[in-house]
């Protein structure tokens, strides 16, 4: 079975995940672990672990339990006491933590009760900070206050060194292809590679390196972003290996809801300008809308990705 190693975090990956883990592959999902927003920032400042948001919700889209526990994991509270707005899962990610030691064998025990399809591994065990050099030249801390900020982003780097979990670099030893998923470019793909070590795991490797890039732009991240400069930003962040497949959406969406987006998100459909693109491109009708948002056809989205898998 052959080894893919997918990069990310948020909802982009998660999405991705979903279809991914319907074809027989062996699936490592390395999730970012800087998000410092709502639930996970309390978490994250009462008992100084690393960020459990995203990996909640890629546990979730690889769990093969029934969809109700889904609902639970992904539950948040509305009270007002302290547990107001914190998620079910986040709370047993961070019991996990507390009770195994860390952060990784706590992942590790709750994917046997979710009985998950895939390895979920943090990027960090560390309380990592993301900060962000603007275009002004102001220094933006903390991956919320970065997301927010209407300035340019320069560069992204963590306040200080994190070490990465050693199961991430070998994952990247053993992949057949590693996969930059769909999903917030700066906060969730870039911090995947600010570390010497994964960067040069990734050189010495002979996995094909994809890039699934999205559907629409991003305010403050992305904003008039054709899918060439996204495959420029990631480049300039790897080593000597650079992407060698992209796949971009080529399907038209819907004027009324790119109008909606528009307006009331300040996002726009991101285009393909192929003849920018240096390296293999790969194009589809990957448009479906779930209410009324869009979204990836992830089982035709993955199928194209297991079909390039057994090329290589």
């Amino acid at each position: 079975m052959k080894k893919v190693t997918v990069f990310g975090g948020g909802t982009g990956m998660s999405t991705l995940l979903r279809g991914l883990k319907e074809f027989p592959v062996d699936l490592r999902a390395v999730v970012s672990v800087c998000d410092d927003g709502r639930s996970t920032g309390k978490l994250r400042k009462e008992f100084n672990i690393p960020a459990m948001g995203d990996i909640r919700k890629v546990m979730i889209s690889l769990a093969t339990t029934e969809p109700l526990m889904e609902k639970i994991l992904d539950y948040r509270f509305s009270t007002c006491s302290d547990l107001n707005e914190h998620a079910v899962g986040n709370l047993l990610l961070t019991a996990g933590s507390q009770v195994t030691g860390n952060l990784s064998d706590g992942i590790t025990a709750i994917s046997k009760v979710l009985n998950l399809k895939g390895k979920v591994i943090p990027f960090s065990e560390d309380n990592v900070t993301l900060a962000a050099k603007m275009e002004d030249g102001s220094i933006v801390i903390g991956e919320s206050e970065i997301t927010k900020s209407p300035l340019k982003i320069k560069k992204v780097y963590y306040e200080k060194k994190a070490k990465v979990c050693d199961a991430v670099l070998d994952s990247i030893k053993e992949s057949d292809l590693i996969i930059f998923s769909m999903g917030s470019l700066y906060t969730s793909i870039i911090p995947n590679l600010l570390s010497k070590d994964v960067i040069n795991e990734i050189d010495k490797s002979n996995a094909k390196i994809m890039y699934v890039c999205n559907m629409m732009s991003q305010p403050g991240e992305t904003d008039n972003f054709k899918v060439s400069e996204h495959i420029k930003v990631i480049n300039s962040y790897l080593g000597k290996r650079k992407i060698d497949i992209v796949i971009a959406n080529s399907g038209k969406i819907d004027p009324e809801i790119a109008e909606k987006y528009a307006t009331e998100e300040q996002k726009d459909p991101i285009l393909v300008d192929s003849d920018n693109i240096k390296c293999e491109l790969k194009t589809g009708n990957y448009v479906t809308i779930e209410d009324n948002m869009i979204r990836h056809n992830v089982i035709k989205l993955s199928l194209d990705i297991f079909s390039y898998l057994l090329d290589i």
